[in-house]
């Protein structure tokens, strides 16, 4: 038993540092259209790199940078069918990261232009966007 609590009381100790650590840093989202990944990075440190899908042909996924202006648990696009966009980070006009229920597609273009992410890596993100703030947030688009 103590020796579970000293655990708990470590894996809570972390977990505050690291949030504290992420949000002075900050959290950084680098998508990569060319190479259909993104890597999420606090400082020089990578936590993460995962396969998405952006823009397929007759679409665009803008370039550029940007902090998260919404978010929602899950959102449905009323563009597109309320097609499901769970762990939606909005961040230009209608642009968002959001999970994909369409996983076989990751790592290669088939959005309407958002950046998909697999669900799980999508609720990943959102809960580091939550922890660290999106004002301590960007979203990198390149190439």
């Amino acid at each position: 038993m103590r020796k579970l609590l000293g655990s708990i009381i470590v894996a809570v100790s972390l977990s505050a540092c690291f949030s504290a650590e992420a949000a002075a840093a900050g959290l950084e989202a680098w998508v990569s259209i060319s190479k259909q990944i993104m890597v999420v990075k606090s400082g020089d440190r990578v936590l993460y790199q995962w396969p998405v899908s952006t823009a397929r042909k007759g679409y665009v996924t803008p370039r550029g940078r940007w902090k998260p202006t919404r978010m929602h648990r899950m959102w449905r696009s009323r563009k597109y069918d309320m097609s499901p966009m769970p762990f939606s980070i909005f961040y230009h006009k209608g642009y968002a990261v959001h999970g994909t229920y369409a996983v076989k597609s990751l790592g290669r273009p088939a959005s309407h232009g958002c950046v998909r992410l697999h669900p799980d890596n999508a609720a990943r993100l959102y809960s580091l966007v939550q922890k660290v703030g999106p004002a301590n947030t960007v979203i990198v688009v390149t190439d």
